[in-house]
């Protein structure tokens, strides 16, 4: 009988190299943009991804208030929040929150799309979103993410 000397490489996050990655959020579909963000942070687009390591990489998007929704989501979609108060929760649409706050948008769907525990906690770190065309993240060297 023959053993296989294969071994499952698993990685570590000692061992782990994290790049930083730039991403133009102008004109795309929310979903659909976030959908690959979420997975870049996850490091799912490595041939050495390890579900209970931190092997994503870094991701900067810009532009993100100029992401756009498909079908009626601009006025139907709603986003809620609680504070933990007796009658503390508020809740706003697509249209007010990408008007007010932007930036949230984006960082509303990528964290809806990571794991709920202390791992996506530390993914959700790594994501960098900004209203404008300008980052301060130039010393990192970002390069473009082909999707």
């Amino acid at each position: 009988m023959d053993t296989l000397s294969y071994k499952t490489q698993s990685a570590k996050k000692e061992e782990v190299e994290r790049k930083w990655y730039i991403v133009d959020a102008e004109g795309q579909v929310v979903g659909r943009l976030c959908t690959r963000i979420a997975t870049v942070l996850r490091g799912k687009h490595k041939a050495s991804y390890t579900p209970h390591v931190d092997c994503g990489d870094h991701v900067i998007v810009i532009n993100a208030g100029k992401v756009r929704f498909t079908g009626n989501k601009m006025s139907q979609k709603e986003y809620q929040t609680y504070s933990g108060y007796p009658g503390g929760q508020k809740s706003t649409t697509a249209k007010d929150l990408l008007k007010n706050k932007p930036i949230r948008v984006v960082e509303f769907a990528v964290k809806g799309m990571l794991p709920k525990n202390r791992l996506g906690r530390k993914l959700y770190k790594k994501l960098h979103v900004y209203e404008g065309a300008e980052h301060p993240h130039e010393a990192q060297k970002p390069e473009p993410f082909n999707f």
